[in-house]
Protein backbone atom coordinates (compact mmCIF):
# COMPACT_ATOMS: atom_id res chain seq x y z
CA UNK A 1 0.00 0.00 0.00
CA UNK A 2 2.78 2.24 0.76
CA UNK A 3 4.17 1.46 -2.59
CA UNK A 4 1.22 2.27 -4.33
CA UNK A 5 0.81 5.68 -3.00
CA UNK A 6 1.67 7.85 -5.37
CA UNK A 7 -0.56 6.00 -8.15
CA UNK A 8 -3.42 7.23 -6.43
CA UNK A 9 -3.70 10.51 -8.16
CA UNK A 10 -1.75 12.80 -11.45
CA UNK A 11 0.21 14.91 -9.71
CA UNK A 12 1.36 12.30 -7.08
CA UNK A 13 2.42 10.40 -9.83
CA UNK A 14 4.19 12.92 -12.21
CA UNK A 15 5.92 14.47 -8.85
CA UNK A 16 6.80 10.96 -7.59
CA UNK A 17 9.74 10.39 -10.37
CA UNK A 18 10.23 7.79 -12.78
CA UNK A 19 10.99 5.28 -9.73
CA UNK A 20 8.85 5.31 -7.61
CA UNK A 21 5.94 5.73 -10.71
CA UNK A 22 7.15 1.86 -12.05
CA UNK A 23 7.22 0.58 -8.66
CA UNK A 24 3.84 2.32 -7.67
CA UNK A 25 2.20 0.48 -10.65
CA UNK A 26 3.93 -2.97 -9.52
CA UNK A 27 2.29 -2.54 -6.20
CA UNK A 28 -0.82 -1.41 -7.34
CA UNK A 29 -0.89 -4.58 -9.69
CA UNK A 30 0.34 -6.65 -6.92
CA UNK A 31 -2.62 -4.70 -4.75
CA UNK A 32 -5.33 -6.18 -7.92
CA UNK A 33 -3.71 -9.81 -7.93
CA UNK A 34 -4.28 -10.12 -4.23
CA UNK A 35 -8.11 -8.86 -3.90
CA UNK A 36 -8.83 -10.91 -6.76
CA UNK A 37 -7.44 -14.02 -5.24
CA UNK A 38 -9.40 -12.82 -1.61
CA UNK A 39 -12.42 -12.92 -3.71
CA UNK A 40 -11.97 -15.96 -5.18
CA UNK A 41 -11.14 -17.61 -1.97
CA UNK A 42 -14.79 -15.99 -0.36
CA UNK A 43 -12.53 -13.71 1.97
CA UNK A 44 -15.37 -11.37 1.44
CA UNK A 45 -18.24 -13.70 2.58
CA UNK A 46 -16.15 -14.34 5.73
CA UNK A 47 -15.13 -11.18 7.00
CA UNK A 48 -19.62 -10.90 7.14
CA UNK A 49 -19.18 -13.68 8.71
CA UNK A 50 -16.80 -12.82 11.34
CA UNK A 51 -18.73 -9.74 11.84
CA UNK A 52 -22.16 -11.31 12.04
CA UNK A 53 -20.32 -13.60 14.69
CA UNK A 54 -18.95 -10.68 16.83
CA UNK A 55 -22.52 -8.97 17.03
CA UNK A 56 -24.69 -11.83 18.04
CA UNK A 57 -25.15 -11.98 21.75
CA UNK A 58 -23.14 -14.78 23.51
CA UNK A 59 -25.16 -18.27 23.01
CA UNK A 60 -26.46 -19.16 25.66
CA UNK A 61 -25.96 -22.84 27.46
CA UNK A 62 -28.97 -24.16 25.48
CA UNK A 63 -28.29 -22.93 22.31
CA UNK A 64 -24.87 -24.36 22.90
CA UNK A 65 -26.16 -27.59 23.55
CA UNK A 66 -28.42 -27.51 20.89
CA UNK A 67 -25.25 -26.66 18.40
CA UNK A 68 -23.11 -29.74 19.76
CA UNK A 69 -26.27 -32.05 19.51
CA UNK A 70 -26.50 -30.99 16.15
CA UNK A 71 -22.07 -31.23 14.90
CA UNK A 72 -21.34 -33.68 17.71
CA UNK A 73 -19.23 -35.84 15.48
CA UNK A 74 -17.02 -32.32 14.61
CA UNK A 75 -16.78 -31.27 18.13
CA UNK A 76 -15.78 -35.05 18.95
CA UNK A 77 -13.26 -35.58 16.45
CA UNK A 78 -11.57 -32.21 16.92
CA UNK A 79 -11.23 -32.78 20.10
CA UNK A 80 -10.05 -36.68 19.63
CA UNK A 81 -7.34 -35.38 17.33
CA UNK A 82 -5.95 -32.55 19.80
CA UNK A 83 -6.29 -35.18 23.29
CA UNK A 84 -6.27 -38.46 21.54
CA UNK A 85 -3.28 -38.82 19.39
CA UNK A 86 -2.34 -42.64 20.25
CA UNK A 87 -5.92 -43.93 19.47
CA UNK A 88 -6.90 -43.73 23.21
CA UNK A 89 -10.59 -42.98 24.13
CA UNK A 90 -12.80 -44.72 26.75
CA UNK A 91 -11.19 -47.78 26.25
CA UNK A 92 -7.71 -47.82 24.49
CA UNK A 93 -6.91 -51.27 23.89
CA UNK A 94 -10.68 -51.01 22.26
CA UNK A 95 -9.63 -48.62 19.81
CA UNK A 96 -6.57 -50.48 19.03
CA UNK A 97 -8.62 -53.35 18.72
CA UNK A 98 -7.29 -55.48 21.33
CA UNK A 99 -3.98 -55.54 19.03
CA UNK A 100 -1.18 -57.61 21.51
CA UNK A 101 0.78 -54.70 22.95
CA UNK A 102 4.32 -54.94 20.38
CA UNK A 103 2.30 -54.80 17.39
CA UNK A 104 -0.05 -51.62 18.71
CA UNK A 105 2.91 -49.53 19.88
CA UNK A 106 4.63 -50.68 16.92
CA UNK A 107 1.81 -48.52 14.74
CA UNK A 108 1.23 -46.13 17.60
CA UNK A 109 5.03 -44.82 16.39
CA UNK A 110 3.79 -44.49 12.83
CA UNK A 111 3.98 -41.20 11.67
CA UNK A 112 0.76 -39.83 9.94
CA UNK A 113 1.24 -36.32 8.06
CA UNK A 114 -1.96 -34.58 7.41
CA UNK A 115 -0.61 -32.17 5.07
CA UNK A 116 -3.26 -33.09 2.30
CA UNK A 117 -5.96 -34.10 4.58
CA UNK A 118 -8.52 -31.66 5.55
CA UNK A 119 -10.89 -33.48 7.65
CA UNK A 120 -10.18 -34.40 11.86
CA UNK A 121 -9.62 -37.88 12.86
CA UNK A 122 -10.89 -39.54 15.93
CA UNK A 123 -8.57 -41.50 17.90
CA UNK A 124 -9.47 -44.36 16.78
CA UNK A 125 -9.28 -43.45 13.32
CA UNK A 126 -5.85 -42.47 13.67
CA UNK A 127 -5.01 -45.54 15.03
CA UNK A 128 -7.02 -47.39 11.73
CA UNK A 129 -4.58 -45.01 8.96
CA UNK A 130 -1.35 -45.52 11.34
CA UNK A 131 -1.69 -49.74 11.20
CA UNK A 132 -2.42 -49.61 7.46
CA UNK A 133 0.50 -47.52 6.37
CA UNK A 134 3.08 -49.27 9.60
CA UNK A 135 1.73 -53.19 8.34
CA UNK A 136 1.44 -51.95 4.46
CA UNK A 137 -0.95 -54.71 3.62
CA UNK A 138 -4.10 -54.86 5.86
CA UNK A 139 -7.67 -55.53 6.15
CA UNK A 140 -9.78 -53.16 7.80
CA UNK A 141 -13.20 -54.29 8.96
CA UNK A 142 -14.80 -51.69 11.36
CA UNK A 143 -18.56 -51.87 12.04
CA UNK A 144 -19.75 -49.81 9.24
CA UNK A 145 -20.27 -45.89 10.21
CA UNK A 146 -16.63 -45.66 11.88
CA UNK A 147 -15.17 -43.83 9.14
CA UNK A 148 -13.20 -46.35 7.53
CA UNK A 149 -13.23 -44.17 4.20
CA UNK A 150 -12.19 -41.69 6.28
CA UNK A 151 -8.81 -43.88 7.60
CA UNK A 152 -8.43 -44.85 4.06
CA UNK A 153 -7.64 -41.43 3.10
CA UNK A 154 -5.80 -40.21 5.82
CA UNK A 155 -3.27 -43.00 4.55
CA UNK A 156 -3.38 -42.03 1.12
CA UNK A 157 -2.38 -38.37 2.00
CA UNK A 158 0.33 -39.07 4.11
CA UNK A 159 1.98 -40.53 1.12
CA UNK A 160 1.08 -38.20 -0.81
CA UNK A 161 2.87 -35.57 1.78
CA UNK A 162 5.84 -38.80 1.38
CA UNK A 163 6.12 -37.84 -2.49
CA UNK A 164 4.05 -40.95 -3.54
CA UNK A 165 2.17 -39.59 -6.91
CA UNK A 166 -0.31 -42.84 -7.83
CA UNK A 167 -3.64 -43.87 -5.86
CA UNK A 168 -6.15 -46.26 -7.09
CA UNK A 169 -9.28 -47.49 -5.46
CA UNK A 170 -11.30 -50.55 -6.56
CA UNK A 171 -14.99 -50.25 -5.48
CA UNK A 172 -18.26 -50.99 -6.27
CA UNK A 173 -20.46 -48.80 -8.86
CA UNK A 174 -22.77 -47.78 -6.33
CA UNK A 175 -20.19 -46.04 -4.13
CA UNK A 176 -18.03 -44.38 -7.36
CA UNK A 177 -19.36 -41.36 -6.72
CA UNK A 178 -19.28 -40.80 -3.50
CA UNK A 179 -15.52 -42.08 -2.93
CA UNK A 180 -14.60 -39.19 -5.71
CA UNK A 181 -16.90 -36.39 -3.74
CA UNK A 182 -15.04 -37.82 -0.48
CA UNK A 183 -11.79 -37.39 -1.89
CA UNK A 184 -12.10 -33.49 -2.66
CA UNK A 185 -13.82 -33.11 0.08
CA UNK A 186 -11.81 -34.30 2.75
CA UNK A 187 -8.64 -33.93 1.36
CA UNK A 188 -6.59 -31.60 -1.46
CA UNK A 189 -5.78 -34.89 -3.52
CA UNK A 190 -6.93 -35.40 -6.70
CA UNK A 191 -9.96 -37.65 -7.91
CA UNK A 192 -9.68 -39.27 -11.15
CA UNK A 193 -13.17 -41.39 -12.19
CA UNK A 194 -12.01 -44.01 -14.13
CA UNK A 195 -15.70 -45.04 -15.36
CA UNK A 196 -18.10 -44.84 -18.45
CA UNK A 197 -16.99 -44.13 -21.88
CA UNK A 198 -14.36 -42.21 -21.35
CA UNK A 199 -12.43 -44.25 -18.94
CA UNK A 200 -9.09 -45.16 -20.87
CA UNK A 201 -9.04 -41.29 -21.72
CA UNK A 202 -9.28 -40.75 -17.88
CA UNK A 203 -6.60 -43.37 -17.40
CA UNK A 204 -4.09 -41.54 -19.09
CA UNK A 205 -4.32 -38.73 -17.85
CA UNK A 206 -4.41 -40.07 -14.09
CA UNK A 207 -1.04 -42.27 -15.04
CA UNK A 208 0.79 -38.61 -16.69
CA UNK A 209 -0.64 -36.14 -13.65
CA UNK A 210 -1.30 -38.18 -11.12
CA UNK A 211 -4.45 -38.29 -8.39
CA UNK A 212 -6.59 -41.19 -6.37
CA UNK A 213 -7.87 -42.74 -9.63
CA UNK A 214 -11.52 -44.45 -8.57
CA UNK A 215 -12.57 -47.53 -11.07
CA UNK A 216 -15.27 -50.57 -10.39
CA UNK A 217 -14.15 -53.91 -10.30
CA UNK A 218 -15.28 -54.53 -14.03
CA UNK A 219 -13.43 -52.00 -15.21
CA UNK A 220 -10.35 -52.69 -13.76
CA UNK A 221 -9.84 -55.56 -15.55
CA UNK A 222 -9.92 -53.67 -18.68
CA UNK A 223 -6.68 -51.57 -17.42
CA UNK A 224 -2.98 -52.34 -17.99
CA UNK A 225 -1.36 -52.48 -14.17
CA UNK A 226 1.16 -50.41 -13.41
CA UNK A 227 5.19 -50.71 -13.10
CA UNK A 228 6.08 -52.53 -9.76
CA UNK A 229 6.45 -49.27 -7.33
CA UNK A 230 4.26 -46.98 -9.61
CA UNK A 231 1.43 -47.04 -7.44
CA UNK A 232 1.40 -45.34 -4.14
CA UNK A 233 -1.72 -47.36 -2.55
CA UNK A 234 -4.20 -49.72 -3.42
CA UNK A 235 -7.31 -49.87 -1.63
CA UNK A 236 -9.84 -51.95 -2.58
CA UNK A 237 -13.80 -51.27 -0.93
CA UNK A 238 -16.20 -54.02 -0.32
CA UNK A 239 -13.40 -56.20 -0.12
CA UNK A 240 -15.33 -59.34 0.72
CA UNK A 241 -16.38 -59.20 -3.05
CA UNK A 242 -13.25 -60.37 -3.71
CA UNK A 243 -13.29 -63.44 -1.06
CA UNK A 244 -13.78 -65.97 -4.34
CA UNK A 245 -10.03 -66.65 -5.70
CA UNK A 246 -11.35 -67.98 -9.04
CA UNK A 247 -13.62 -64.80 -9.72
CA UNK A 248 -12.10 -62.52 -12.91
CA UNK A 249 -12.19 -59.73 -10.32
CA UNK A 250 -10.25 -61.37 -7.19
CA UNK A 251 -7.26 -62.27 -9.89
CA UNK A 252 -7.33 -58.29 -11.25
CA UNK A 253 -7.80 -57.24 -7.35
CA UNK A 254 -4.60 -59.77 -7.09
CA UNK A 255 -2.62 -58.73 -9.68
CA UNK A 256 -2.54 -55.03 -9.16
CA UNK A 257 -2.29 -56.19 -5.06
CA UNK A 258 1.41 -57.88 -6.03
CA UNK A 259 2.58 -54.75 -7.52
CA UNK A 260 2.07 -52.50 -4.82
CA UNK A 261 3.73 -52.36 -1.84
CA UNK A 262 0.63 -51.07 0.61
CA UNK A 263 -2.42 -52.56 0.17
CA UNK A 264 -5.91 -51.48 2.12
CA UNK A 265 -9.05 -53.53 2.39
CA UNK A 266 -12.04 -52.52 3.38
CA UNK A 267 -14.94 -54.32 4.59
CA UNK A 268 -17.83 -53.58 7.40
CA UNK A 269 -19.15 -57.09 6.88
CA UNK A 270 -18.26 -59.27 9.72
CA UNK A 271 -16.98 -62.45 9.29
CA UNK A 272 -18.35 -65.09 11.50
CA UNK A 273 -17.25 -68.09 10.96
CA UNK A 274 -15.91 -68.11 7.33
CA UNK A 275 -12.01 -68.71 7.76
CA UNK A 276 -11.52 -69.91 4.53
CA UNK A 277 -13.01 -66.83 2.87
CA UNK A 278 -11.16 -64.69 5.34
CA UNK A 279 -7.90 -66.61 4.52
CA UNK A 280 -8.48 -66.34 0.83
CA UNK A 281 -8.10 -61.96 1.35
CA UNK A 282 -5.50 -62.52 3.54
CA UNK A 283 -3.72 -64.31 0.90
CA UNK A 284 -3.72 -61.84 -1.64
CA UNK A 285 -2.34 -59.25 1.27
CA UNK A 286 0.35 -62.07 2.76
CA UNK A 287 0.50 -65.21 1.08
CA UNK A 288 2.99 -66.16 3.71
CA UNK A 289 0.76 -65.59 6.17
CA UNK A 290 -2.18 -67.10 4.98
CA UNK A 291 -1.29 -71.07 5.86
CA UNK A 292 -0.64 -70.00 9.20
CA UNK A 293 -4.15 -68.36 10.19
CA UNK A 294 -5.65 -71.83 10.94
CA UNK A 295 -9.30 -72.97 11.73
CA UNK A 296 -10.17 -70.48 14.48
CA UNK A 297 -13.69 -71.60 15.28
CA UNK A 298 -15.00 -68.30 16.81
CA UNK A 299 -16.84 -65.12 15.73
CA UNK A 300 -14.49 -62.06 13.87
CA UNK A 301 -15.38 -60.13 16.83
CA UNK A 302 -13.22 -62.21 19.25
CA UNK A 303 -10.22 -61.09 20.62
CA UNK A 304 -9.26 -64.37 20.03
CA UNK A 305 -9.46 -64.05 16.84
CA UNK A 306 -8.25 -61.09 16.38
CA UNK A 307 -5.13 -61.93 18.11
CA UNK A 308 -4.94 -64.84 15.46
CA UNK A 309 -4.66 -62.24 12.24
CA UNK A 310 -3.57 -59.53 14.16
CA UNK A 311 -0.77 -58.73 11.72
CA UNK A 312 -3.68 -57.85 8.83
CA UNK A 313 -6.32 -57.64 10.40
CA UNK A 314 -7.78 -54.79 12.52
CA UNK A 315 -11.69 -54.25 13.69
CA UNK A 316 -13.46 -51.83 16.20
CA UNK A 317 -17.13 -52.04 17.12
CA UNK A 318 -18.95 -48.52 17.63
CA UNK A 319 -19.98 -50.05 20.97
CA UNK A 320 -16.05 -50.04 22.11
CA UNK A 321 -14.72 -46.84 20.40
CA UNK A 322 -18.07 -44.63 20.61
CA UNK A 323 -18.14 -43.19 24.24
CA UNK A 324 -19.94 -39.87 23.73
CA UNK A 325 -23.23 -39.11 23.11
CA UNK A 326 -24.12 -40.68 19.80
CA UNK A 327 -23.56 -38.03 16.31
CA UNK A 328 -25.04 -37.85 13.09
CA UNK A 329 -23.06 -39.30 10.08
CA UNK A 330 -24.94 -38.05 6.95
CA UNK A 331 -23.82 -39.40 3.29
CA UNK A 332 -25.13 -38.62 -0.08
CA UNK A 333 -25.07 -41.81 -2.18
CA UNK A 334 -24.67 -40.73 -5.76
CA UNK A 335 -26.20 -43.44 -8.09
CA UNK A 336 -25.88 -43.02 -11.85
CA UNK A 337 -29.02 -43.93 -13.79
CA UNK A 338 -29.60 -47.61 -15.21
CA UNK A 339 -30.96 -47.59 -19.22
CA UNK A 340 -34.15 -47.94 -17.76
CA UNK A 341 -34.31 -45.57 -15.33
CA UNK A 342 -32.85 -43.05 -17.90
CA UNK A 343 -36.04 -43.66 -20.04
CA UNK A 344 -38.34 -43.32 -17.45
CA UNK A 345 -36.91 -40.20 -16.58
CA UNK A 346 -36.97 -38.80 -20.00
CA UNK A 347 -40.32 -39.71 -20.35
CA UNK A 348 -41.24 -38.13 -17.29
CA UNK A 349 -39.58 -34.69 -18.41
CA UNK A 350 -41.11 -34.55 -21.78
CA UNK A 351 -44.30 -34.89 -19.62
CA UNK A 352 -43.24 -31.99 -17.68
CA UNK A 353 -44.47 -33.82 -14.75
CA UNK A 354 -42.05 -32.95 -11.57
CA UNK A 355 -43.22 -35.18 -9.37
CA UNK A 356 -42.63 -38.28 -11.43
CA UNK A 357 -39.55 -36.97 -12.45
CA UNK A 358 -38.39 -37.10 -8.55
CA UNK A 359 -39.80 -41.03 -8.47
CA UNK A 360 -38.61 -41.53 -11.76
CA UNK A 361 -35.40 -43.72 -10.70
CA UNK A 362 -37.72 -46.20 -9.23
CA UNK A 363 -40.05 -47.04 -11.77
CA UNK A 364 -38.72 -50.21 -13.32
CA UNK A 365 -37.69 -52.11 -9.54
CA UNK A 366 -35.63 -54.76 -12.12
CA UNK A 367 -33.11 -52.39 -13.06
CA UNK A 368 -33.33 -49.40 -10.55
CA UNK A 369 -30.06 -48.25 -9.80
CA UNK A 370 -31.21 -46.43 -5.96
CA UNK A 371 -33.64 -49.68 -5.25
CA UNK A 372 -29.99 -51.65 -5.67
CA UNK A 373 -28.25 -49.55 -3.44
CA UNK A 374 -31.14 -49.21 -0.63
CA UNK A 375 -31.14 -52.86 -0.63
CA UNK A 376 -27.52 -53.10 -0.44
CA UNK A 377 -27.54 -50.46 2.82
CA UNK A 378 -30.40 -52.78 4.70
CA UNK A 379 -28.63 -56.06 3.56
CA UNK A 380 -25.25 -54.49 5.25
CA UNK A 381 -27.64 -53.06 8.06
CA UNK A 382 -29.12 -56.15 8.52
CA UNK A 383 -25.62 -58.13 8.87
CA UNK A 384 -24.93 -55.88 11.77
CA UNK A 385 -28.07 -56.18 13.46
CA UNK A 386 -29.81 -52.90 13.05
CA UNK A 387 -33.02 -51.10 12.12
CA UNK A 388 -33.58 -49.24 9.29
CA UNK A 389 -36.19 -46.72 8.58
CA UNK A 390 -36.64 -45.90 4.97
CA UNK A 391 -38.54 -42.45 4.36
CA UNK A 392 -40.24 -41.34 0.84
CA UNK A 393 -42.14 -38.67 -0.09
CA UNK A 394 -44.21 -41.40 -2.83
CA UNK A 395 -46.46 -43.76 -1.46
CA UNK A 396 -45.78 -45.70 -4.94
CA UNK A 397 -41.84 -46.00 -3.90
CA UNK A 398 -42.65 -47.28 -0.65
CA UNK A 399 -44.66 -50.09 -2.50
CA UNK A 400 -41.26 -50.64 -4.65
CA UNK A 401 -39.42 -50.73 -1.46
CA UNK A 402 -42.17 -53.00 0.47
CA UNK A 403 -41.90 -55.75 -2.83
CA UNK A 404 -38.13 -55.79 -3.07
CA UNK A 405 -37.60 -55.90 1.12
CA UNK A 406 -40.69 -58.35 2.09
CA UNK A 407 -38.58 -61.76 0.98
CA UNK A 408 -35.12 -60.96 2.26
CA UNK A 409 -35.89 -59.00 5.27
CA UNK A 410 -38.20 -62.56 6.35
CA UNK A 411 -34.98 -64.33 5.37
CA UNK A 412 -32.31 -62.75 6.94
CA UNK A 413 -34.44 -62.84 10.63
CA UNK A 414 -35.70 -59.63 10.30
CA UNK A 415 -38.90 -58.27 10.11
CA UNK A 416 -40.58 -55.64 7.67
CA UNK A 417 -43.12 -53.23 9.26
CA UNK A 418 -45.26 -50.25 7.47
CA UNK A 419 -45.30 -48.40 5.39
CA UNK A 420 -47.00 -45.56 7.72
CA UNK A 421 -48.85 -43.02 5.42
CA UNK A 422 -51.42 -40.06 5.97
CA UNK A 423 -53.97 -42.47 5.54
CA UNK A 424 -52.79 -44.79 7.93
CA UNK A 425 -55.14 -44.35 11.31
CA UNK A 426 -52.95 -43.14 14.32
CA UNK A 427 -53.72 -46.24 16.18
CA UNK A 428 -52.13 -48.58 13.98
CA UNK A 429 -49.60 -46.19 13.18
CA UNK A 430 -48.54 -46.51 16.32
CA UNK A 431 -49.21 -50.38 16.49
CA UNK A 432 -46.50 -50.01 13.45
CA UNK A 433 -44.10 -48.33 15.55
CA UNK A 434 -44.36 -50.32 18.71
CA UNK A 435 -43.87 -53.45 16.51
CA UNK A 436 -40.52 -52.37 14.96
CA UNK A 437 -39.22 -50.93 18.15
CA UNK A 438 -40.00 -54.35 19.86
CA UNK A 439 -38.64 -56.45 17.12
CA UNK A 440 -35.60 -58.24 18.03
CA UNK A 441 -32.73 -57.18 15.88
CA UNK A 442 -32.84 -56.05 12.75
CA UNK A 443 -36.17 -54.60 11.36
CA UNK A 444 -37.12 -52.42 8.92
CA UNK A 445 -40.06 -49.79 8.82
CA UNK A 446 -41.26 -48.00 5.95
CA UNK A 447 -42.69 -44.32 6.36
CA UNK A 448 -43.83 -41.11 4.10
CA UNK A 449 -41.66 -38.33 5.03
CA UNK A 450 -44.57 -36.69 5.95
CA UNK A 451 -46.66 -38.68 7.92
CA UNK A 452 -43.14 -40.50 9.83
CA UNK A 453 -41.08 -37.75 10.09
CA UNK A 454 -43.49 -36.01 12.80
CA UNK A 455 -44.85 -36.71 16.05
CA UNK A 456 -43.26 -40.47 16.18
CA UNK A 457 -40.06 -41.40 18.00
CA UNK A 458 -37.92 -44.14 16.56
CA UNK A 459 -34.50 -43.98 18.50
CA UNK A 460 -34.52 -48.08 17.83
CA UNK A 461 -33.38 -47.43 14.52
CA UNK A 462 -29.69 -46.42 13.77
CA UNK A 463 -30.29 -46.02 9.95
CA UNK A 464 -32.08 -43.80 7.89
CA UNK A 465 -32.41 -43.93 4.55
CA UNK A 466 -34.37 -41.01 2.30
CA UNK A 467 -35.69 -42.53 -0.83
CA UNK A 468 -35.04 -38.76 -2.29
CA UNK A 469 -34.39 -35.38 -1.90
CA UNK A 470 -37.06 -33.12 -0.41
CA UNK A 471 -38.37 -29.67 -1.60
CA UNK A 472 -38.13 -28.87 2.25
CA UNK A 473 -34.97 -29.50 4.38
CA UNK A 474 -36.49 -28.82 7.51
CA UNK A 475 -38.73 -32.25 6.15
CA UNK A 476 -35.61 -34.49 6.29
CA UNK A 477 -34.11 -32.77 9.30
CA UNK A 478 -37.49 -33.69 10.80
CA UNK A 479 -37.25 -37.06 10.12
CA UNK A 480 -34.29 -37.93 10.91
CA UNK A 481 -34.69 -36.50 14.07
CA UNK A 482 -37.18 -39.15 14.86
CA UNK A 483 -33.91 -41.42 15.09
CA UNK A 484 -31.65 -38.81 16.21
CA UNK A 485 -32.68 -37.61 19.48
CA UNK A 486 -32.31 -37.87 23.42
CA UNK A 487 -32.40 -41.97 24.53
CA UNK A 488 -30.78 -42.84 21.22
CA UNK A 489 -27.96 -45.64 22.12
CA UNK A 490 -26.20 -45.38 18.39
CA UNK A 491 -24.80 -43.45 16.29
CA UNK A 492 -27.48 -42.56 13.52
CA UNK A 493 -25.95 -43.11 9.98
CA UNK A 494 -28.47 -40.96 7.25
CA UNK A 495 -28.03 -42.23 3.72
CA UNK A 496 -29.83 -40.02 0.82
CA UNK A 497 -30.07 -41.73 -2.65
CA UNK A 498 -29.38 -39.36 -5.14
CA UNK A 499 -29.08 -39.79 -9.16
CA UNK A 500 -26.70 -37.70 -10.97
CA UNK A 501 -27.63 -35.74 -13.84
CA UNK A 502 -30.96 -35.24 -13.06
CA UNK A 503 -33.69 -33.41 -11.04
CA UNK A 504 -31.71 -34.86 -7.55
CA UNK A 505 -28.60 -33.03 -8.54
CA UNK A 506 -30.76 -29.68 -9.63
CA UNK A 507 -33.09 -29.78 -6.44
CA UNK A 508 -29.77 -29.76 -3.92
CA UNK A 509 -27.60 -26.92 -6.47
CA UNK A 510 -30.86 -24.89 -5.81
CA UNK A 511 -31.64 -25.51 -2.26
CA UNK A 512 -27.75 -25.09 -1.12
CA UNK A 513 -27.40 -22.10 -2.93
CA UNK A 514 -30.25 -20.13 -0.42
CA UNK A 515 -28.43 -22.56 2.16
CA UNK A 516 -25.04 -20.33 1.87
CA UNK A 517 -26.62 -17.26 1.52
CA UNK A 518 -28.23 -17.86 4.90
CA UNK A 519 -25.62 -19.31 6.93
CA UNK A 520 -23.18 -16.64 5.49
CA UNK A 521 -25.02 -13.91 7.22
CA UNK A 522 -27.31 -15.31 9.45
CA UNK A 523 -26.26 -18.52 10.89
CA UNK A 524 -28.34 -19.37 13.88
CA UNK A 525 -30.12 -16.42 13.78
CA UNK A 526 -33.25 -16.05 16.00
CA UNK A 527 -35.69 -15.54 13.18
CA UNK A 528 -33.87 -18.63 11.52
CA UNK A 529 -34.60 -20.58 14.58
CA UNK A 530 -38.26 -19.31 14.88
CA UNK A 531 -38.96 -19.98 11.20
CA UNK A 532 -37.70 -22.81 9.09
CA UNK A 533 -39.92 -21.57 5.95
CA UNK A 534 -36.84 -18.68 5.99
CA UNK A 535 -34.27 -21.66 4.20
CA UNK A 536 -36.82 -24.14 2.88
CA UNK A 537 -37.82 -23.38 -0.95
CA UNK A 538 -41.66 -24.41 -1.54
CA UNK A 539 -42.83 -22.53 -4.15
CA UNK A 540 -44.40 -24.08 -7.11
CA UNK A 541 -41.34 -21.93 -9.14
CA UNK A 542 -38.97 -23.93 -8.06
CA UNK A 543 -40.84 -27.47 -9.49
CA UNK A 544 -41.05 -25.51 -12.73
CA UNK A 545 -37.96 -23.67 -12.83
CA UNK A 546 -36.12 -27.17 -12.93
CA UNK A 547 -38.89 -28.90 -15.75
CA UNK A 548 -37.81 -25.54 -17.84
CA UNK A 549 -34.05 -26.75 -17.11
CA UNK A 550 -34.21 -30.24 -17.38
CA UNK A 551 -36.64 -30.07 -20.90
CA UNK A 552 -34.06 -27.77 -22.14
CA UNK A 553 -30.62 -29.92 -21.02
CA UNK A 554 -32.33 -33.20 -22.73
CA UNK A 555 -33.66 -31.24 -25.71
CA UNK A 556 -30.42 -30.36 -26.07
CA UNK A 557 -28.55 -33.39 -25.34
CA UNK A 558 -31.18 -35.01 -28.29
Amino acid sequence: LADAGPAAGRLRRWLAGRERRERALAALAEIGRRTERAAADGVPALLAQASVDLLRVPADETAAWVDFELRSAEYHGLLAEITEPSGGGADPAAARGFLPEALAERVLAQALDDTYRRVSLRGYQSFGARFALAQRRVILGDEMGLGKTIQALAALAHLAAQGHRHFLVVCPAGVLVNWTREIEARSTLRAVALHGPGRHDAFADWRGEGGVAVTTFQALTGFPELAAGELGMFVVDEAHLVKNPQARRSLAVAAWAARCAYVLFLTGTPMENRVSEFRSLVRILRPEAASGIGEVDTVAGSRAFRRAVAPAYLRRNQRDVLAELPGLQWTDEWEELSAADREAYRAAVRAGNFMAMRRAAYARPEESAKLARLLELVAEAAANGLKVVVFSAFREVLAVVEEALGRPAREGGGRLFGPISGSVPPARRQRLVDGFVAAAGHAVLLAQIEAGGIGINLQAASVVILCEPQVKPTMEQQAVARAHRMGQVRAVRVHRLLATDGVDQRMLEVLDRKARLFDAYARRSVVAESAPEAVDVSDTSLARRIVEDEQARLGALG
